[in-house]
C-alpha cells in the first residue's frame, strides 16, 4: 500500500516528557542572560527609542516620500505602475488631469496603508519617473487608530531623505 512505519525514538517516559531537551535550552538561555547581565554595553537596543539606530546605509527601506519639481509640485504622473507592482496592494491612486503644462495628469489623491505595505521597494522600482522613493530614514511609527497609518499625498510630499543617508 506504499505505508513507511517510522520507528519512534525515546519511548522512555523521561525522553516523552521532554525534559532533557527543556533543560539543555533553558541552560543556553540562561548562559547568555548571565553574559547580557555582566557586559550589556554590547546590546544594540539597550536606550531604544531614545538613541535612534545609527547604522542605516543607503539602501535601507523606510517610509515613503513623493518626490517634487523644482516648483514644489509632485512628480507623480499617476500612472499606476507603483500600485500595480505592489504584492500587498496597499497603494491607491486616483488621477486628475493636469493643466499646467508639466506633465498629463497627476495623482488627485495618492495613499499608502504602511500597515499593509510589506515595505518590499517595488514601488521605488516601478516608477518610471522617480517620483516614490523609500529613504527618508524612518522606520518606526506609531498610531492611535489605522486611519493614522494611511498616508495621504500631502504627508507622503511632507517626508523629507534622511540626512544620515545624504552621507552615504
Amino acid at each position: 500500500m506504499g505505508i513507511t512505519v517510522v520507528k519512534r525514538e525515546g519511548k522512555s517516559f523521561k525522553d516523552k516528557l521532554f525534559l532533557p531537551a527543556i533543560f539543555s535550552g533553558m541552560k543556553t538561555t540562561l548562559k547568555h542572560f548571565r553574559t547580557n547581565l555582566k557586559d550589556n554595553d554590547n546590546l544594540r537596543t539597550r536606550h531604544y527609542p531614545e538613541v535612534q539606530p545609527d547604522d542605516l546605509n543607503e539602501r535601507y527601506r523606510g517610509v515613503h516620500r513623493l518626490t517634487k519639481h523644482e516648483d514644489q509640485t509632485e512628480k507623480c504622473v499617476a500612472c499606476y505602475m507603483c500600485a500595480t507592482a505592489c504584492p500587498a496592494d496597499c497603494i491607491f491612486i486616483e488621477a486628475e488631469e493636469r493643466f499646467d503644462g508639466v506633465d498629463e495628469k497627476r495623482p488627485k489623491e495618492f495613499k499608502i496603508d504602511l500597515l499593509e505595505c510589506v515595505f518590499c521597494g517595488y514601488c521605488v522600482e516601478a516608477c518610471p519617473c522617480d517620483a516614490i522613493r523609500m529613504d527618508t530614514g524612518i522606520f518606526s511609527f506609531t498610531g492611535g487608530t489605522r486611519e493614522e497609518f494611511v498616508l495621504d499625498k500631502k504627508a507622503l510630499m511632507a517626508n523629507e531623505r534622511s540626512k544620515d543617508l545624504n552621507d552615504g
